[in-house]
């Protein structure tokens, strides 16, 4: 009879039992998460007592709420959309109690870790990058700039109007826009979600659209687009901000330095003005480049960006 080696039938015999552990522990983990996962959801619909009673206490909260998309949600569904008790949870033993506080979810008592998990329990969908946002990093709740019992429409129930809600943090941002230069953000025709998704992306500084960021200043400034035959490498390659800065700036076009050449000698520091273009090197009041290089975001006729 053919018999295979000891440490070969050892081997198959370890594999074999490690499979068996494994198949058990899977089951009974599984087990274990469907029993938690179930007992956590079962809830008791006598414990629940309606808008109607949490209105008898809290008037005042129950009349504002008239506009309120959420209390809205309530007389949609059969009645069975968002109400009181969705986000502070049941009612009966607050109100068996006495008012008990103790007895009913009190946002000013979470963290604004617990804050944002209450709200993504509906909102996951429209948000889902805001727990890896720098703002939720930074303990900045949905409550830090939404008000859920607000009543005014239209305003996404936010504390305030942009930009003075943003301002409250971004204090080291907020000077850039009294520049004799800028995007007209404190005139109201440009707000600060436009270019950025205050509820997290996948680019720094919560920009929205993509890395290069040339999305975001392109669906307004359209003439520089695109797409060009002969394209400007850093325009293509680092986006607008490695010539640009967005906020504010003491350059009429918004450059991150108020000389033009010293700007485009960043890059061109090989080009010799003495040489190549006639004029002296490196002067302040020299003739800028782009009187002659005019097309510098790129252009369809010459490589050299020449008019």
């Amino acid at each position: 009879m053919w018999h295979l080696p000891r440490r070969i039938s050892m081997f198959f015999l370890v594999v074999a039992l490690v499979g068996v552990l494994t198949t058990c522990g899977t089951r009974m983990a599984t087990a274990q998460t469907l029993q938690h996962s179930s007992s956590a959801t079962v809830q008791n619909p006598d414990d629940y007592v309606g808008n109607d009673t949490c209105a008898t206490c809290h008037q005042d909260v129950a009349d504002g709420l008239a506009n309120n998309p959420h209390s809205k949600l309530a007389l949609k569904h059969g009645g069975t959309g968002a109400t009181c008790e969705s986000c502070h949870g049941a009612g009966k033993a607050h109100v068996d109690g006495g008012g008990d506080v103790t007895k009913i979810v009190r946002f000013d008592k979470l963290t604004p870790k617990q804050i944002d998990e209450t709200c993504l329990g509906c909102h996951a969908n429209t948000h889902p990058n805001f727990l890896r946002s720098p703002h939720a990093k930074a303990g900045v709740s949905c409550l830090s700039c939404h008000s859920i019992h607000k009543s005014v429409p239209q305003t996404t129930l936010l504390v305030a109007t942009q930009p003075k809600l943003c301002y409250q943090c971004h204090t080291d941002i907020k000077p850039s826009f009294a520049m004799l230069f800028h995007h007209p953000v404190n005139e109201g025709v440009v707000k600060c979600s436009d270019c950025h998704n205050v509820h997290g992306t996948f680019e720094n500084n919560n920009l929205r659209a993509t890395a290069d960021q040339d999305a975001i200043c392109t669906k307004c400034h359209t003439d520089v687009r695109g797409p060009f035959v002969f394209e400007h490498a850093p325009v293509k390659g680092e986006g607008c901000m490695s010539c640009h800065t967005p906020h504010g700036s003491v350059n009429a076009r918004l450059l991150n330095m108020p000389n033009i050449n010293v700007l485009c000698n960043q890059c061109h520091s090989g080009v010799s003005q003495d040489t190549v273009h006639g004029m002296s090197s490196g002067s302040s009041d020299s003739v800028p480049c782009t009187s002659c290089h005019t097309y510098i975001h790129g252009s369809n006729m010459n490589a050299a960006f020449l008019q």
